[in-house]
C-alpha cells in the first residue's frame, strides 16, 4: 500500500510534468500507476485531506462460510497421521468413500493456506534449487590435470584401440599417454602412476592435484579411485549428460584427428597406434632449441 508520502510525492510529479506540456496518461504511465488512482490521491489530499485510503471495501455476508469450528475440524483431519502425507483432494475422495463431508476441496486448500500448511506435504520433498556448476581454475602447472581416452580404428570391423591420454590444464602438457588393446581401469591406474612419478606428484603436497575426467567406466573405477587415494590425488568429474565439462582432452583429440597427417587408413596393429601418441606430443610440445637443431641438420630443406 502506498504511503501518504509517496502519493505526494507522485502528485507533485504529475502536476510539474502536466505543467510543462505533457498528458496525464503518459506521466501515469512513468508513475506505475493508474490515471484514476492518481485522481483518486488528488481527491483525497483536497481541502484538509491527509491523502489517507479510507476505503474499507465492500461488506459481504456469506451465508455458508465456515465457522471457526469447521476450519479446526479441517486443519485436524489434515494433520492426522492418516492424511499427513496426502493432498486435500485425496483426503476429501477418502471421506467421502467413509460417508463423511467436512468440506471442499477448495475449503481445504484455502483453510491449509491460511495456517501456513499449502506446501508439498508428508515426506515429499520440495523443489530444489538447482546446484551451482562446479568450476576447476588452473593458475600453475601441476594443479589440474585432464585425462580421456579415444578410439582408434582398426582393420577389423568392430576392434578398437584405445589411446589414453593425461595433460596438464594450464601449460597443455602431455603428462603421459598409452594406447592399448582395451579400455580398462588398471591401465588407467599405471597411466596415472607414471604420470606422478614423472612430475613428483607426492601426497604431501600443499595443494593436491585435481583430475578431471568424464564419467566413463575406466574413470570410475576402484581400482583408479584407491590408486588416486595413495597418489594424495583429487577426483573430479563431468556433470552428468553434459558432453562439453572435459573440453581440453576432446579439442585436443578432434584436433589431431583433423590433422593432414594422421593416418587415412585404419591401424593394422598397436604398434601403429603408438605412432598417434607421438604425434600428439609433437603437436602440443614443440621441440626445444636443441632439438630444433638436429631437425634442422637431419633435414637441410627446411631451413628454406
Amino acid at each position: 500500500m502506498t504511503s501518504p508520502e509517496d502519493r505526494h510525492k507522485a502528485l507533485e510529479i504529475l502536476n510539474a510534468g502536466m505543467s510543462a506540456g505533457a498528458r496525464a496518461c503518459k506521466m501515469a504511465e512513468l508513475l506505475g500507476a493508474g490515471l484514476t488512482t492518481l485522481q483518486r490521491w488528488r481527491r483525497q489530499f483536497a481541502g484538509d485531506g491527509d491523502g489517507l485510503d479510507r476505503r474499507k471495501g465492500r461488506h459481504r455476508l456469506v451465508s455458508h462460510r465456515l465457522t471457526e469450528e469447521e476450519r479446526q475440524r479441517i486443519l485436524l483431519t489434515c494433520n492426522q497421521p492418516e492424511f499427513a502425507a496426502l493432498p486435500p483432494g485425496q483426503i476429501v475422495s477418502v471421506l467421502a468413500d467413509r460417508g463423511l463431508y467436512i468440506g471442499s476441496e477448495r475449503s481445504f486448500y484455502r483453510v491449509l493456506h491460511a495456517h501456513g500448511q499449502a506446501h508439498r506435504r508428508g515426506r515429499a520433498r520440495p523443489p530444489q534449487e538447482p546446484r551451482p556448476v562446479p568450476r576447476l581454475r588452473a593458475t600453475a602447472p601441476k594443479q589440474v590435470w585432464s585425462w580421456d581416452i579415444t578410439y582408434l580404428p582398426t582393420t577389423v570391423r568392430g576392434i578398437w584401440l584405445y589411446l589414453y591420454l593425461v595433460i596438464d590444464v594450464w601449460s597443455r602438457k602431455v603428462v603421459a599417454w598409452d594406447v592399448d588393446e582395451r579400455e580398462d581401469q588398471d591401465v588407467a591406474a599405471d597411466l596415472v602412476s607414471r604420470a606422478c612419478l614423472r612430475e613428483r606428484i607426492s601426497k604431501g603436497r600443499k595443494q593436491p592435484l585435481i583430475l578431471h575426467a568424464d564419467n566413463g567406466n575406466a574413470m570410475r573405477a576402484a581400482t583408479l579411485e584407491s590408486r588416486l587415494e595413495e597418489l594424495g590425488v583429487l577426483r573430479s568429474f563431468s556433470r552428468p549428460r553434459v558432453s562439453n565439462d572435459n573440453p581440453y582432452s576432446e579439442s585436443l583429440f578432434r584436433t589431431v584427428k583433423y590433422r593432414p597427417e594422421y593416418p587415412r587408413k585404419p591401424f593394422a596393429s598397436k604398434k601403429q597406434g603408438l605412432s598417434v601418441g607421438r604425434r600428439i606430443r609433437r603437436l602440443v610440445q614443440p621441440p626445444t632449441p636443441p632439438q630444433r637443431d638436429q631437425i634442422r641438420e637431419a633435414h637441410p630443406a627446411s631451413q628454406r
